[in-house]
């Protein structure tokens, strides 16, 4: 039998089994969720490509990742009044999210090894893995469908995908994933380039692998959120190398 689907839920999560923790028996599989944008696909480079089309700058990746919020998207000092001026129209704003969803579908990548990080966790026995992703673009699971397709990927053998919508917690998703499956926490893992994502699978009672060339540097993660140096990743690499280890999967 296939393994159970989470569809596509913008607006609810997975509802978990009732049970006190007396009398929890949990599976022997191992959860794995993977952070989408800035963990798994180069998020800054098809923003960057998305904002190059429309006449727009972001500027670097080290400057991007030390703003906070909306303000990443703004660009730095010379940046901002150009793009601030092109981004305040709805029908401006419409545009840049129709060439986003074209950029993430048709050209957007991989971080090197993700394809096959993934590929490896979803042939692993008693591994359930999935995405969670806040991305904008327009039907934003079929987006990371066509994306994975490009590289090799059918999504429809991940366990679940799920897109969070921006003003919802995802610390709700990812205990209801967890208990969806009724894994341990000892055995559940959050990949995740974000503070947000660090406190979420805190908050979800999970362990985070966190990583820095995603959306927050490395002297951001541990200073800003208080991030332990020991759990970030500076490379697509080094967290595959962790988590496969993790999984006993690095033999």
């Amino acid at each position: 039998m296939s393994p159970a689907k989470i569809k596509d839920t913008p607006t609810t999560a997975p509802q978990a089994q009732a049970a006190t923790p007396a009398k929890r028996r949990f599976s022997l599989d191992r959860l794995v969720i993977l952070d989408a944008d800035g963990t798994t696909v180069d998020a800054f480079a098809a923003i960057a490509d998305t904002f190059s089309h429309h006449g727009m700058q972001l500027g670097e990746l080290a400057k991007f990742q030390k703003r906070r919020h909306l303000f990443k998207y703004l660009g730095g000092v010379k940046e901002i009044p150009n793009n601030l001026r092109k981004q305040l129209g709805k029908q401006q704003r419409k545009a840049l999210i129709e060439t986003l969803t074209q950029v993430y579908r048709e050209e957007a990548r991989l971080f090197p090894g993700i394809a096959e990080l993934v590929q490896a966790l979803i042939a692993a026995p008693r591994v359930r893995v999935g995405m969670v992703t806040r991305n904008i673009t327009h039907q934003p699971v079929e987006t990371l469908r066509s994306l994975f397709k490009r590289h090799g990927i059918d999504t429809g053998e991940l366990d679940f995908v799920i897109h969070v919508p921006l003003r919802r917690e995802k610390t709700e998703h990812f205990r209801a994933t967890r208990e969806h499956f009724e894994i341990s926490p000892a055995w559940s893992y959050v990949c995740g380039d974000e503070r947000k994502d660090f406190r979420a699978a805190i908050g979800a009672g999970m362990h985070p692998f966190m990583v820095s060339y995603g959306f927050e540097d490395h002297r951001h993660l541990m200073e800003k959120a208080g991030v332990p140096e020991e759990l970030i990743s500076d490379t697509p690499q080094e967290l595959a190398a962790r988590l496969l280890h993790a999984l006993d999967l690095d033999a």
